[in-house]
């Protein structure tokens, strides 16, 4: 069983009546999410609640009508699964870190510079989210706070989203060895394999990422590939 001190409440309204469980936050947010957990390693006590702070329990007929079982352990599993789960400081900090950094990430992927064509580095793209004051939702999508982040960016950072198409032109001996690494920058909307063991195609990716490509392919290749941008969009 969970510590009680540690435990947080998930809760239930149905049927106008409210069940309640003493859970470990990390756990029961697991379980909800469909991962297996034992009910031992989720539950701080054995017991179903209609006010588990005063400590008043639920009736079997009440855990019943709502269950379609007394069993304490599948009513807890159901108030989990389609409750709400009382989340801890630590773990909402927690979330809301992870979320920055992907709306960081989407934006150094798609954004660049519309004077240099760039991409912003990500350590400027953190200190114009920290002066915009930008304040990150842990429960909002990442994409609609990527928009969100965009128009408070951009009167401190000049930004754009860009999509550019690359004609990619790589010698025999490297052809193979490189074509995953051009499929994971982005689409490849046509190729070709040549007679002579060529390879040529286009490849279409996000703007931030162009220069990263250059240095990723020239490496692999030993600067035998040709590319150039053929269309920005």
């Amino acid at each position: 069983m969970v510590s009680v001190d540690e435990a947080v409440i998930a809760r239930l309204k149905s049927h106008n009546q409210n069940f309640e469980v003493l859970v470990d936050c990390n756990n029961a947010i697991a379980l909800k999410h469909g991962k297996e957990i034992d009910m031992k390693d989720v539950l701080a006590t054995a017991k179903i609640f209609t006010d588990a702070k005063k400590g008043l329990e639920a009736s079997e007929t009440a855990m019943s009508q709502v269950f379609q079982t007394t069993d304490m352990e599948e009513g807890a599993r159901q108030i989990i699964k389609k409750g709400e789960i009382q989340l801890t400081a630590e773990y909402r900090n927690e979330l809301k870190e992870i979320k920055r950094k992907q709306i960081i990430n989407i934006i150094h992927r798609n954004g660049v510079d519309p004077k240099t064509h760039l991409p912003h580095p990500i350590n400027r793209l953190e200190n114009a989210m920290e002066e915009a004051k930008f304040h990150v939702d842990e429960f909002a999508p990442v994409e609609q706070q990527v928009q969100d982040a965009l128009k408070k960016l951009k009167p401190i950072l000049p930004i754009r989203f860009e999509v550019k198409e690359i004609a990619v032109k790589i010698g025999p001996e490297y052809a193979a060895k490189s074509y995953a690494i051009l499929k994971s920058f982005g689409t490849i909307l046509r190729e070709e394999w040549q007679n002579d063991g060529y390879w040529s195609g286009v490849i279409e990716m996000p703007g931030g990422l162009e220069e990263e490509f250059y240095e990723k392919i020239n490496s692999i290749c030993h600067g035998e590939v040709e590319a150039k941008v053929l269309k920005t969009k």
